[in-house]
């Protein structure tokens, strides 16, 4: 199982963190630098997999990562998950996101958290796989852009209609040749 899916920069600041282990926030930001700390001090040549930190299980669990450019995927899993089909999965998710935002950077994650999180639950769920399939996901996250737009287009109707009401040419009526009928008086 999944524990925990962290991405953060070059210089520790976490990106995304997203914990399938209740954690108090403290404990979290410690993880997070505990993590950064064993990921970043290991050269690039080395193998992408190493013993979990104290804080988040020790030697029951196991950190895969990937470093690309300036960016860290770390996934912290227990002994029931391959590590090997974990960075697979580091690689799809990265593959995905750039696949999203066009040559992914941090950037997109930091203004773009929402669908990066979305992108996310269509991989891992409750910290299981979901999804491997490239294909699957994209189309997935192509359908709730569309679902998005829609609802973005009917929040905007009122709006729309209050203007074209108020951009309507009507005729200037004089209101001294309008005249009413006798009606009946109520006592």
């Amino acid at each position: 199982m999944i524990k925990a899916i962290l991405i953060f920069n070059n210089h520790g600041k976490p990106r995304l963190a997203k914990f399938f282990t209740h954690y108090n926030e403290d404990d979290q930001q410690q993880i997070v630098r505990e993590t950064f700390h064993l990921v970043s001090k290991r050269d690039d040549n080395v193998c992408n997999f190493l013993e979990g930190g104290t804080l988040i299980g020790g030697a029951d669990y196991r950190l895969v990562y990937r470093h690309y450019a300036t960016l860290y995927f770390v996934f912290c899993v227990d002994s029931s998950e391959s590590e090997l089909g974990i960075l697979d999965l580091i690689q799809v998710f990265v593959e995905t996101l750039d696949k999203c935002f066009e040559n992914v950077c941090e950037l997109d994650l930091i203004f773009h958290i929402d669908k990066v999180h979305h992108i996310l639950a269509e991989l891992v769920m409750g910290g299981m796989v979901l999804e491997t399939n490239m294909t699957e996901i994209l189309t997935r996250i192509e359908e709730q852009s569309k679902i998005e737009k829609q609802e973005a287009g009917l929040s905007a109707a009122p709006a729309r209609a209050a203007a074209a009401v108020k951009n309507i040419n009507l005729p200037n009526i004089s209101t001294s040749n309008i005249h009413l009928p006798n009606l009946p008086s109520f006592k």
